[in-house]
């Protein structure tokens, strides 16, 4: 790519041979951009910090960012090449309304003329079936101001209980084992106690792909001589440098646990003054760990017993640890009891609540955190508010100015709100950067249901592939494109700062939320003029609650790199680790430093079930999907920027040599997994890191290479959170490509 003289500066675009595009800039040596906005990654939930280079409204390139403390100027290969997609020719810079007479599918409408068009489909829709019959499907990456504005649209100007989010796709059994055990959901601890431990338990996480920065923060606790557990069915990158791994079979996490904890408590590795100063229901839980012996936990998890005891001794006799999970143990129908397995063992050992002794989940989304607190998922108000509640309820009524009555009680998650509408029960849809067409579980049947709908409007600043189902797309912001506030993963509030204006008639999405507000006619409390205006009523809301976000401000947010929550006034410096004696609590008041009353931290028994499609005669392997460490989500911005695509152009199934040579597999050969709900066809991907009973696909793609054909929607009973990560699969060797790809090669 040529050097391009000062006058003749611009954008560069070609598409490399996936199809995928190619952006990028260079610079004279002595042009310098217009300026520099310190900012944060828009992916993962780590959230790192970034410099933004910005030309003639451009976003060019980026500069590391070495001043803020979560990842000083590190990055992965999405937060290098993530200024690319802004540049995108799939950008939408126009409102667009489905026309079957042209090639495209869409043509383009004005910008006005589409929001009325909004408006009416839902008070029609309303009218004749009810305001329930309309929902809201939102995105957790997202900044908490727009959560937060889209939950109160949803309950004010919609009326409809039918709101959920994404993040039910990432962090709710986290979060649902967090509040029955702590009462509180968000990390305890900030990554800065991890190179301070002594052992570092990683289950389910493939932080080198996911999290990497994360990486960065275990090898430093290596360094400091800490033992490093890895808990996975693949070998994952971090697990290639850790001190003990444990290939443990899909979906068998809780038995694991309880395993663990037998040991502990034979071996007398408990800290018996913590548990009886800080904890009740630990009876209980002991006795109910009593069968799991090493034997039965070997059996059942397909770990060996002497790396379970090494495992046991490892963490029990630890001065100070820190234990992380992720989606790999919360991926279940059973994700909440993985997720009470593992905080047993860190309440036995007594070590949270101080430096160095810790417990943390990994958020998935870039705003995974901060948008399941604030009212965008259906059972929660600002503040972590609980809305069938009467005092929460009573508390946030009082802020927006309405009646008790008029506001909705929970509705239902985001997968049975796609049930509803196959049924027939909500009839029009509003989405805002969720795309279930290739995130769902079973999205052949995803796909049909939303094909059902009267009337459905998608929010996006691409035309990804849910919104081919719309009606109407309204043109969305990118994340540099507007300003406001995210939690990462730590519990720390940072500050997204807008770098460029939307292009063409895109809008800000908090601005289209109240255009459509202002159209229907019922724009009471949507008049905001500014995240910032937002902010300051998001404050007002939660104060008081769990989730206290009322003394952060802008301000403060900038001045200290970012403000952990709780933070319940302005002379709060914010709470980096939970649980400390004499933290603020507004629910413990002084008694302890767990979220209750009683100050007092839950045991709860870790109930083992096995996947609810297990391995039989038929299917007889498991099948995991995840993430790879160039693409994200659903992929709707990772594969249309180029050099990510290139370093990860297609997904493949993975799967051992001894299972390869079973069915006569070479590595690159075409192979069909199938499951009971469809199947797919894809390159092999021979590796000896992952266990021979199992094959892994990643989940980024979608149409006939989309994982999520496969996957099953059995649901967590208390979290709702999709079974993504084991089913039960049979592969066979594939004679070649499939019709879908053989179009694609080239000829001969």
């Amino acid at each position: 790519m040529a050097t391009l003289p000062v006058e003749k500066l611009q954008i560069i675009q070609e598409f490399g041979p996936h199809g995928a595009f190619m952006s990028g800039i260079r610079l004279d040596p002595g042009v310098e951009p217009d300026r520099i906005v310190k900012t944060h990654c828009c992916f993962c939930g780590q959230q790192c910090g970034i410099q933004l280079k910005v030309k003639d409204e451009q976003v060019i390139g980026f500069e590391p960012w070495l001043e803020f403390p979560f990842n000083r100027g590190m990055l992965c290969p999405k937060g290098v090449k993530r200024y690319l997609q802004g540049s995108h020719p799939d950008r939408l810079l126009n409102a667009v309304e489905r026309d079957g007479s042209v090639l495209s599918g869409f043509k383009p409408i004005e910008y006005e003329a589409a929001i009325r068009r909004v408006a009416e489909a839902i008070k029609r829709i309303q009218a004749e079936h009810g305001a329930d019959s309309f929902a809201i499907l939102t995105g957790a990456s997202l900044t908490t101001e727009k959560a937060y504005l889209i939950g109160k649209f949803a309950r004010t100007a919609l009326r409809t209980a039918n709101i959920d989010y994404n993040g039910r796709l990432c962090m709710v059994s986290a979060a649902a084992g967090n509040k029955k055990a702590f009462g509180i959901d968000r990390a305890a601890n900030p990554w800065s106690d991890i190179p301070k431990s002594e052992v570092v338990w990683i289950s389910g996480a493939n932080v080198g792909e996911c999290a990497p920065i994360t990486t960065d923060y275990v090898w430093q606790a290596r360094e400091n001589g800490a033992k490093i557990i890895v808990v996975d069915p693949r070998i994952t990158p971090i697990a290639r440098t850790c001190d003990l791994f444990l290939p443990v079979k899909p979906g068998r996490d809780a038995a694991l646990f309880n395993g663990i904890l037998h040991l502990m408590i034979e071996h007398d590795w408990i800290d018996h003054a913590f548990i009886e100063r800080h904890t009740v229901g630990f009876d209980a839980v002991a006795a109910s760990v009593k069968e799991w012996t090493p034997q039965k936990t070997a059996d059942v998890t397909g770990i060996a017993v002497k790396a379970i005891q090494r495992a046991a001794e490892w963490w029990g006799t630890a001065k100070s640890s820190f234990l992380m999970h992720a989606r790999g143990i919360e991926h279940h129908a059973h994700g909440v009891q993985n997720v009470l397995g593992a905080i047993n063992i860190v309440l036995a050992s007594g070590r949270i609540g101080r430096e160095g002794g810790g417990y943390a989940t990994i958020t998935g989304q870039g705003n995974g955190q901060g948008g399941r607190e604030h009212g965008q998922k259906c059972d929660q108000l600002p503040g972590a508010r609980d809305i069938s509640n009467p005092e929460h309820r009573a508390f946030i009524c009082k802020v927006w100015g309405i009646e008790e009555a008029d506001l909705p009680k929970a509705g239902v998650d985001a997968y049975e709100i796609i049930r509803k509408i196959d049924r027939g029960e909500i009839r029009g849809l509003i989405s805002i950067c969720f795309n279930p067409q290739v995130s769902l579980p079973d999205n052949n049947f995803v796909s049909g249901a939303l094909d059902k709908l009267e009337f459905y409007a998608a929010i996006d600043f691409f035309l990804s592939e849910t919104a081919q189902h719309a009606d109407v797309v309204l043109p969305g912001s990118l994340h540099e494109e507007d300003e406001g506030t995210v939690t990462q993963l730590e519990g720390r509030v940072i500050k997204i700062n807008k770098a460029v204006d939307c292009p063409g008639e895109a809008r800000q999405d908090w601005k289209i939320i109240q255009d459509i507000a202002r159209a229907l006619g019922r724009e009471h409390g949507l008049t905001f003029a500014s995240p910032g205006e937002i902010f300051d009523e998001l404050r007002i809301a939660s104060k008081g609650g769990v989730a206290d976000y009322s003394g952060i401000t802008y301000e403060k947010i900038e001045k200290q790199f970012g403000v952990f929550w709780p933070c319940p006034s302005d002379d709060h410096p914010g709470t980096p680790r939970l649980f400390e004696p004499g933290s603020w609590n507004p629910v413990a008041k002084g008694s302890g430093p767990f979220y209750f009353p009683d100050g007092k931290a839950r045991f709860n028994i870790a109930e083992y079930r096995p996947p609810v499609e297990d391995t039989d005669a038929e299917y007889p392997l498991m099948l995991t999907t995840g993430r790879v460490v160039s693409h994200f989500l659903s992929g709707s911005q990772t594969r249309r920027i180029g050099p990510l695509v290139e370093q990860y152009p297609e997904p493949r199934i993975e799967l051992h040599p001894r299972l390869a040579e079973q069915h006569g597999i070479a590595d690159n050969d075409w192979v069909t997994a199938e499951t009971r709900r469809g199947d797919t066809t894809l390159r092999a991907m021979v590796v000896t890191t992952i266990r021979p009973d199992t094959i892994f696909i990643p989940y980024h793609w979608p149409g006939r290479k989309s994982a999520n054909q496969l996957t099953n929607s059995a649901q967590d009973p208390i979290s709702k959170i999709p079974e993504y990560k084991a089913c039960a699969v049979r592969i066979r060797k594939a004679q070649g490509p499939p019709d879908w790809e053989a179009e694609l090669e080239p000829q001969q």
